[in-house]
């Protein structure tokens, strides 16, 4: 058994694990990272998954990358590039009719469906921004975190909680009471208190179940909603684009920079165990008996996984090891992507042209998103299920043979157990949706890879398939992520922490959390 020290060690090598060791070696930390798989970056990474043919796996679009990561890690100078897409999105209908949204041309497309939408779209741009203006400003910094402990440790928390304050009260009345209705309703019931026609609540609706095994009409759901409005591409705020080489050129260009400070990674490295002395962690165990020891530990795992299967038990307190069995962590995704050997042509609009770089989505209304959520709780997979579909090689033609394209097809609802059994045949469910309204389209698959929820949960440790390290419920936000008292990164077991999307603000490929724990890392290393 081989064994090595080092000041921090990273448990997994997804992206905000590479942030979280970048900042710590930055600040002259010597850093170890175990990752599990034989490639870094979790679950932004791109793989051949048909000869010839390269696509992201699981994350698939860029725009909540954080653009202080982007800049402190010189992720262009490592490499990444990032284009917009030419429409922001396209939404084809069944009677023949589409909306298609982007820069300089949503408010005339919503106006072919409702003059009064149209009309309604700017305030209610400028109100959600308001809103996601001071969230946006908050994703880089630790919330409250409520303590037990005397008035000396209460005081740092009452006073970042004064500082929230000052900035909430910044807001009118106005865009106050948009923010609770923001965190409190459902996407639903907020969008049909701006709008009348089904396509423009149907785009913005979308957003409120990605990644989230819920109806837009579950409370709580505008606030994922929200979430989604967090980003930007190149300046652009609200903007979505495509990583050039895909996902994985965000995550290798991240190690690049890893590797410039000196972080030592390691592949193949799958954790066992969580070294504990004297009920403080101390280092990991790999499954192949190495041992590394270390003054910190950190964690890019879903906490469920850390908790349940890596830290003993007897070293962490029973409440939270109680809530934590009840950490809710379960999506409705289903992943695929497809080997094309043509573009597809939709029915509406059967062209090529701009609509095919911008995500495609087939989900008409937020009724149909409501009875896709209901069918899946009941059978298992909805039979009209929600298919976002995005054509990234019309923007990088190295992810395909010349000619050919690849399509990434975010789906939903499966339930987060969906047997083994059942991917194929939802899989061909989610070819024959995009066939529906693009006719050739499946003659035109030549290849697919399908990952239902079970397949993103063993492949890249996503409990349940959740996307998001657990859901983005009022009890699984802010102060309580993952579990209230535990809000500033540091876990119930001294000398270990949380870097990963189970952390505040959540997921997304952000790299906020990491870059949040590495500064409560250096702040506990300081003070030691």
């Amino acid at each position: 058994m081989a064994k090595s020290d080092t000041d921090v060690l990273v448990l997994g090598g997804g992206h905000n694990g590479l942030v979280c060791a970048f900042y710590l070696a930055r600040a002259g930390m010597k850093v170890t990272v175990l990752e599990r798989r034989g490639v870094v970056g979790g679950a932004a990474v791109t793989e051949e998954f048909h000869p010839g043919f390269r696509n992201s796996t699981a994350s698939y679009t860029v725009s909540l990358l954080n653009p202080k990561v982007i800049a402190d890690m010189a992720l262009a100078r490592h490499g990444l590039k990032v284009v917009e897409r030419r429409a922001a999105n396209f939404l084809p209908f069944d009677d023949g009719r589409y909306l298609l949204t982007g820069e300089g041309r949503t408010q005339a497309e919503v106006a072919k469906f409702s003059v009064r939408d149209a009309e309604r779209l700017p305030e209610y741009e400028a109100r959600l921004e308001s809103v996601a203006a001071v969230l946006r400003d908050l994703i880089l910094t630790a919330p409250p975190n409520v303590t037990e402990d005397g008035w000396l440790a209460a005081l740092p928390e009452m006073l970042k909680a004064a500082s929230l304050g000052r900035r909430v009260s910044g807001l009118d009345m106005t865009a106050r009471r948009d923010l609770l209705d923001l965190f409190a309703k459902s996407a639903g019931d907020w969008l049909d208190g701006w709008f009348e026609s089904d396509p423009i609540k149907a785009l913005f609706g979308f957003d409120s179940v990605v990644g989230n095994y819920a109806s837009p009409y579950t409370p709580g759901s505008a606030y994922v909603l929200l979430h989604h409005v967090f980003g930007e591409v190149n300046g652009k705020k609200g903007a979505w684009g495509h990583a050039v080489g895909g996902m994985g050129a965000i995550t290798q260009a991240m190690a690049a920079a890893c590797a410039e400070q000196g972080v030592d990674i390691h592949l193949n490295a799958p954790v066992a165990t969580v070294l504990t002395e004297k009920g403080r962690a101390v280092g990991a165990v790999t499954e192949a008996g190495d041992e590394v020891r270390a003054r910190a530990v950190v964690s890019n795992l879903h906490p469920r996984l850390l908790f349940d299967r890596l830290v003993d038990s007897a070293v962490v307190p029973a409440d939270f090891r109680e809530r934590m069995s009840r950490y809710a962590s379960g999506s409705g995704t289903f992943r695929m992507n497809v080997a094309l050997s043509e573009l597809p042509r939709f029915m509406a609009l059967p062209e090529t042209g701009d609509h095919l770089t911008a995500g495609i989505i087939i989900a008409p209304t937020l009724d149909y998103m409501d009875r896709a959520h209901a069918e899946a709780r009941l059978n298992g997979w909805s039979s009209k299920p929600i298919v976002e579909m995005l054509i990234p090689s019309t923007l990088d033609d190295s992810l395909a043979p010349s000619g050919r394209h690849v399509a990434s097809l975010f789906c939903q609802h499966v339930a987060p157990d969906l047997a083994d059994e059942h991917c194929d045949a939802v899989a061909d469910l989610m070819i024959e949706t995009v066939e529906a309204h693009a006719p050739g389209f499946k003659a035109s698959v030549v290849g697919r890879l399908a990952l239902g929820p079970r397949d993103l949960e063993r492949r890249f440790g996503l409990v349940g398939g959740d996307i998001f390290h657990g859901r983005l419920t009022l009890d699984q936000l802010f102060s309580a992520r993952p579990v209230l008292g535990h809000a500033d990164y540091r876990m119930p077991v001294p000398g270990l922490y949380l870097c990963g999307s189970g952390a505040h603000p959540g997921g997304g490929v952000t790299g906020a959390p990491g870059s949040n724990a590495a500064r409560a890392v250096l702040k506990d290393m300081k003070a030691r």
